[in-house]
């Protein structure tokens, strides 16, 4: 199963933009893939796919439900489909509180005897339902603050795809990825990937060059290097849709932007055929 998760440091890279193009780009390559949406922001993978979910009713089921073994039906039952052609495990409120629900689920299941692992729950709730053999692919979209949300999302991938800011500032955070993929593995007693490092939101083709030769220097794979297309993308938070169906529903793209488009989907390849 290709699965992983799109981590950043930092907000502001388009990790969520870059999770709803890659989760398309998958599905367009007939795989059967599952997004899930554990950043608890209303800026989130389920507001950009426009999923109209009840996360403000907390009488629903949903993930956050499931991480604490308290859900209120099956796991499928939570999963939405997209217009976009793959399926999505939308966000809810109740992850907000998410830290605090796992510990006092597992103090409960201490006082009963039983083995509760915070940072393994996802993982546990996706081998229970059996989405390793319903789908081929699983996108995780956590927040970029270390935590649950993220311990978990990684715990259950293995792998990573990492969004960068093309700046000095983003150059640095890449310089030290190998310490932090380092520290995660320590820390969660698993063995973990980079599939990809992208910057995403680069001026000049120089610039491109410029940054993708320097993160192939640092020893990562890095295959493309995304433009600065923000008309592009905010047209697609406005509209609620992916990038290529923006295009595709809303308006025809410029040569450039057919050119981002192509880019995302020659690295939604690289990272199948890495994985």
């Amino acid at each position: 199963m290709l699965a992983y998760t799109i981590y950043s440091e930092a907000g502001g890279v388009g990790k969520t933009t870059l999770a709803a193009s890659l989760a398309t780009a998958h599905a367009d390559h007939d795989r059967d893939v599952l997004a899930i949406d554990l950043d608890p922001q209303q800026g989130s993978l389920t507001y950009l796919l426009g999923v109209d979910a009840p996360r403000d009713d907390g009488d629903a089921d949903n993930i956050a439900r499931h991480l604490i073994d308290r859900p209120l039906g099956p796991f499928e039952d939570i999963v939405e489909s997209t217009e976009a052609g793959f399926d999505l495990v939308p966000n809810h409120n109740m992850l907000e509180n998410l830290p605090n629900l796992l510990t006092r689920a597992e103090e409960m299941a201490e006082d009963l005897g039983e083995h509760f692992a915070p940072n393994e729950r996802l993982l546990k709730v996706l081998g229970d339902a059996g989405v390793m053999n319903s789908y081929d692919t699983l996108i995780i979209d956590p927040p970029a603050t270390a935590g649950p949300h993220l311990y978990n999302a990684i715990h259950a991938t293995r792998s990573l795809v990492v969004p960068v800011e093309p700046t000095a500032k983003g150059m640095q955070s890449v310089e030290g990825l190998e310490d932090v993929v380092v520290h995660l593995s320590d820390s969660l007693d698993i063995e973990i990937g980079v599939l990809a490092v992208i910057p995403n939101g680069v001026g000049s083709t120089s610039d491109q060059r410029k940054y993708l030769e320097q993160i192939r220097d640092l020893g990562f794979d890095a295959p493309v290097a995304i433009a600065d297309r923000s008309s592009l993308f905010d047209g697609c938070w406005d509209s609620q849709y992916p990038p290529s169906y923006y295009v595709q529903e809303v308006r025809a793209a410029y040569d450039y932007e057919q050119e981002t488009l192509a880019q995302l989907d020659t690295l939604a390849d690289h990272i199948e055929e890495v994985a």
